[in-house]
């Protein structure tokens, strides 16, 4: 299920530039588009839950810490062996209870069929909305994000990240981020292509920050 483009970028530029006059400069100023390719659905989605609700750096602290309890500090522990952690060893790496939970649940649905990852890949965006919200911990905004990371789906706009809608704020010199529903409305004109116009709104907040004095 690798995220490869599976639609024209050329025709996506086209229309973006003719709906979107200040979204057709941002991706002059930024260069292509080149989300990170998916080959690891499982690993992603336990990614996911790991950094719900953290700070980047606090969220990769914790992940190095609670993988190194299955060996080599690298790869995704498979969900037989997420199953039989302790809650002593979940506490010990610094998995809060409720996560510790999820993890668990997620295991729990990839290894019984429940959630066959593998379908996923064919299904349309709608499906696999429902699948992954089954699982807990997972809602509409992991959801949206596997859907345009993972599987390269073309249009998806993640209303409820709040790096887009810090995006939206600054490429639209709005004075704070937009609401979901207004994310949705700046958004709408972008279809068919909502993920590369996501993507380059991620792009603006990377190029502010870059910028800012340390």
């Amino acid at each position: 299920m690798t995220a490869r483009v599976r639609f024209s970028l050329a025709r996506a530029y086209r229309h973006l530039r003719a709906v979107d006059p200040r979204l057709g400069a941002l991706i002059e100023a930024s260069g292509p588009f080149t989300p990170r390719p998916g080959d690891d659905p499982y690993g992603r989605l336990v990614r996911t839950i790991l950094f719900q609700q953290l700070a980047g750096p606090a969220a990769r602290a914790i992940q190095r810490r609670w993988l190194t309890l299955y060996g080599d500090g690298a790869a995704t522990p498979a969900p037989r062996a997420i199953l039989a952690t302790s809650d002593e060893q979940f506490r010990s790496a610094g998995v809060s209870r409720q996560k510790a939970a999820y993890l668990r649940d997620l295991a729990a649905q990839v290894l019984d069929g429940r959630l066959d990852l593998e379908a996923l890949g064919a299904a349309p965006d709608e499906a696999v909305t429902r699948a992954l919200t089954v699982v807990h911990g997972l809602g509409e905004w992991s959801a949206h994000i596997f859907l345009l990371l993972e599987l390269g789906r073309p249009d998806v706009l993640p209303a409820g990240d709040l790096g887009v809608r810090r995006g939206m704020q600054i490429v639209y010199g709005l004075a704070k981020p937009p609401t979901p529903a207004q994310a949705r409305g700046i958004g709408a004109p972008w279809a068919p292509y909502r993920s590369v116009g996501s993507w380059y709104m991620w792009r603006a907040v990377d190029t502010v920050e870059t910028a800012a004095p340390a």
